[in-house]
């Protein structure tokens, strides 16, 4: 692990965030030393702390795709860093399952909803696409559709012209997300976020 130098004590923000999150699942919340270097970086990021993200390599326009074997932590992670964020970077976290059932029930307007971002107010929203790849292609009135394929080309389009930034967990590989999604979409995606990754061998904590 690369040393920090920063205005921030990353040490005591540790400490915090394994309280909240604490909080938020129970006392069996803890955060392993193994996975310190992903965290620190999490935590430049959402910090701002440009002075890290520069150190390890993090564009603060772009969003965070947090990838990593199942049950590695990564939904429960970003759900804490929801309160370490500056109130102006607030995200919502989406898993991407509740989307596509949204879309059996409603439709075309759903891809609207989400590509627009537009959830609680009319400006824009960031969101985090929890769990990429665990939705299905569906048909809505005998169509086929690739709900997230199309939700993740329209952000795209905003980021490029508004900065809209868009937040990921998943637990493909960039193959598997052409795969899934085709090249266009994993191409998008590397230019609209900042890969941070587990290792393959991380363990599962549930």
């Amino acid at each position: 692990m690369q040393e920090i130098k920063s205005q921030y004590n990353y040490e005591q923000v540790m400490l915090w965030l394994e309280k909240k999150g604490g909080e938020l699942y129970g006392n069996h919340f803890k955060i392993l030393e193994s996975d310190h270097p992903i965290i620190y970086k999490l935590i430049a990021y959402f910090l701002k702390d440009q002075q890290t993200c520069f150190q390890f390599n993090i564009n603060l326009n772009k969003g965070i795709m947090l990838s990593g074997p199942v049950g590695c932590g990564k939904t429960s992670l970003m759900n804490v860093m929801k309160y370490l964020t500056p109130i102006e970077h607030k995200f919502h976290v989406k898993p991407c399952r509740d989307i596509s059932f949204e879309f059996i029930q409603d439709g075309y307007e759903i891809i609207h909803k989400y590509s627009k971002g537009k959830l609680y107010v009319s400006e824009p929203k960031t969101i985090c696409f929890d769990d990429l790849g665990t939705e299905n292609n569906l048909k809505y009135f005998g169509n086929e559709c690739n709900v997230m394929a199309e939700i993740l080309l329209s952000r795209y389009d905003l980021f490029t012209s508004k900065k809209l930034q868009t937040h990921i967990t998943t637990n493909l590989s960039a193959s598997e997300i052409e795969t899934h999604y085709g090249n266009r979409v994993r191409s998008r995606l590397r230019q609209m976020i900042n890969l941070i990754a587990y290792d393959k061998t991380a363990k599962d904590k549930r």
